[in-house]
């Protein structure tokens, strides 16, 4: 069997250090909040527990209190678009559009003396 590459290797260790340390919060997450989305309000039973995910608040993943202070479970459509909105957040400072003034133009506001004109 042909040697590991170098960056194979760095990566099974970043996958292995990532496992360890999802599963640790991740156990104390499941136990301390019920098994429902806070978002969404899904439940989750043992069968499709895998679909929820511990979202950290403050999107730093090495702030595990014991408390669970930092944490929420979020069902994976919820957890998508909580770090989507945070990407918007970084990227383009805000999620929220510009205020944009009404539009003023009316295409029928002289509707009735074109008819005119042609009848």
């Amino acid at each position: 069997m042909a040697e590991q590459s170098k960056l194979d290797k760095v990566l099974a260790a970043e996958r292995e250090y990532r496992e360890k340390r999802e599963g640790d919060y991740r156990e104390k997450a499941l136990k301390l909040y019920p098994w429902i989305c806070g978002r969404c309000a899904r439940e989750f039973t043992h069968k499709n527990l895998s679909e929820l995910t511990v979202h950290h608040k403050d999107h730093n993943h090495d702030n595990n209190p014991p408390d669970g202070s930092n944490w929420e479970l979020l069902c994976l459509y919820c957890h998508d678009n909580e770090h989507s909105r945070f990407e918007e957040l970084i990227r383009y400072g805000g999620t929220q559009e510009a205020k944009q003034e009404a539009a003023t133009f009316n295409p029928f506001a002289d509707l009735k003396a074109m008819m005119a004109k042609k009848g």
